[in-house]
C-alpha cells in the first residue's frame, strides 16, 4: 500500500510539474515600431484593431504553436515597480515573431498599458523591460465564437474561414463541416494562423464542429447556428456558442520558478 501511495503521489507531482495552466514566465519585452496589427501572421488583418483595445502581441514560436495560439490571451506586467502596475495588462496574440530576445512583443498600446498613470511615456522611452506573463482565459462577453468567410473562398465548394472570439484557454485543433442533417463530416485544413479551409465542402446549409483542447483531452463542440446555404465572402457568422473550457497543457517554454503575487 505504501509503495502504491508513493507511486500515486509521484504521478501527481509529475503532472503538476508539466501542467502549465497557472504557469508564470519571466522574459523581456519590447514593442512594435508601429501598432503591429494589420499584418499579423494570424491573418486577422484589420479585424485585430477591434481586439482588446489594440492591446495585442506577437508570440515566439514556442508560444505561437503554428497558429494554434492565435487569439490566446496573456496577462503581462513589467517588473519596474516605479513605472508599472502590479496587475499589468491583458494582451491577445495576433502575430508570430522570430526575435528570440523576447517571448512576447507588444503593440505600443499594450506596452504603455503596463505603466502606472502618468508613466506611460517614460515606460515607452525604456524600449525594453523585464516582464512576467501567464496565459489566462479569454472572455469575449459581447461575442460568441464566430467565423469570417475569407475572400479566397469560392462558393459553393471552396470555403476558407477565419476563427474569431475563441474564448476560454484552449487551442483549436479540428474544424469540420457537414450538410445539415448529414452524418458525413468534411475536415478543414489548417492553412496558417486562424485560417482554415477546404475545397470539398458540400452544398447546402453547413453544420460546423470544432475540436478544442479541454482538460487533458480533446472536446468537440457543434455550432448552434449553421452557415447558411448561400454563405458569402467577407461576412462574419455567429456560431451561437461560447467556449469557456480550460486546457491543461504542457509547459513550453518551461515554467519559471516564480509566483504571480
Amino acid at each position: 500500500m505504501a509503495l502504491f501511495l508513493a507511486f500515486f503521489f509521484m504521478l501527481l507531482a509529475s503532472a503538476a510539474a508539466y501542467n502549465c495552466t497557472n504557469c508564470v514566465h519571466h522574459s523581456k519585452t519590447k514593442y512594435f515600431a508601429d501598432e503591429g496589427i494589420p499584418y499579423g501572421a494570424c491573418g486577422y488583418g484589420h479585424s485585430a484593431e477591434s481586439f482588446n483595445g489594440k492591446k495585442v502581441a506577437g508570440a515566439l514560436t514556442s508560444i505561437y504553436k503554428n497558429g494554434a495560439r492565435c487569439g490566446a490571451c496573456f496577462q503581462i506586467r513589467c517588473r519596474n515597480e516605479d513605472l508599472c502596475t502590479q496587475t499589468g495588462t491583458k494582451v491577445i496574440v495576433t502575430d508570430h515573431i522570430q526575435d528570440k530576445t523576447t517571448d512576447l512583443m507588444l503593440s505600443k498600446t499594450a506596452f504603455k498599458a503596463m505603466a502606472k498613470d502618468g508613466k506611460g511615456q517614460e515606460l515607452i522611452a525604456r524600449g525594453v523591460v523585464d516582464v512576467q506573463y501567464k496565459r489566462i482565459p479569454c472572455d469575449f462577453k459581447k461575442h460568441n465564437l464566430s467565423l469570417r468567410v475569407e475572400e479566397s473562398s469560392n462558393y459553393p465548394n471552396h470555403l476558407a474561414v477565419k476563427v474569431l472570439y475563441q474564448g476560454g484557454q484552449t487551442d483549436m485543433v479540428v474544424i469540420e463541416v457537414a450538410k445539415v442533417g448529414s452524418p458525413t463530416w468534411t475536415s478543414l485544413s489548417h492553412n496558417y494562423g486562424a485560417i482554415w479551409s477546404s475545397n470539398t465542402v458540400p452544398k447546402g446549409p453547413l453544420q460546423i464542429k470544432f475540436g478544442i483542447t479541454s482538460g487533458y483531452n480533446k472536446k468537440y463542440i457543434i455550432a448552434k447556428n449553421p452557415l447558411p446555404t448561400n454563405w458569402k465572402k467577407g461576412v462574419i457568422y455567429d456560431t451561437g456558442v461560447q467556449i469557456k473550457d480550460i486546457s491543461q497543457y504542457s509547459c513550453d517554454p518551461p515554467c519559471d520558478n516564480i509566483h504571480w503575487n
